[in-house]
């Protein structure tokens, strides 16, 4: 297999401590119709973190206010080429309740709890278990680093 461009990834957390999905248009060639993370290829000559800040903004409107922490690197093949895709578990600013998904790209999102993760099971057979694992590790990083107390529902956090 011939190196493909990089891919970064981004699990956008909230305040609750849900993670944001997107569903990918039925007409995109690439996992059509499945549940995604926010994120994207790195272009020619970008560093990593500025895609990662690009593909939220470009994807959501949101706009990055910090990386939690690197929940992932893997590979996964495509037309070819192998892959490599950094995800970041990240917090953002923005109005969490309204992400402005990007036209002809996503068609809806919805934010995951723990007890949510089903809903990612709908596309299985044609994405296989990649997001659904990922969304899993944001919520076992989430349990292990965040301190006890009660959720914070700062500005623009969803109801």
């Amino acid at each position: 297999m011939t190196a493909g461009r990089p891919v970064v990834g981004a699990l956008v957390v909230d305040g609750l401590g849900r993670v944001f999905v997107q569903r990918r248009s039925p007409d995109r060639r690439l996992f059509p119709g499945c549940w995604d993370v926010v994120g994207g290829h790195v272009e020619d000559g970008e560093r990593p973190l500025a895609a990662l800040r690009r593909e939220i903004e470009e994807e959501t409107g949101w706009r990055l206010r910090r990386v939690l922490g690197l929940l992932s690197v893997r590979d996964w093949e495509a037309d070819g080429l192998t892959h490599t895709e950094h995800d970041y578990l990240v917090e953002v600013d923005g109005d969490l309740a309204a992400p402005r998904l990007e036209p002809g790209k996503h068609t809806r999102g919805a934010w995951l709890g723990p007890g949510d993760l089903g809903l990612l099971d709908e596309n299985l057979r044609l994405s296989g278990p990649f997001v659904p694992d990922l969304v899993r590790a944001a919520h076992t990083w989430l349990d292990r680093h965040r301190t006890p107390g009660p959720a914070r529902t700062g500005s623009g956090a969803p109801p």
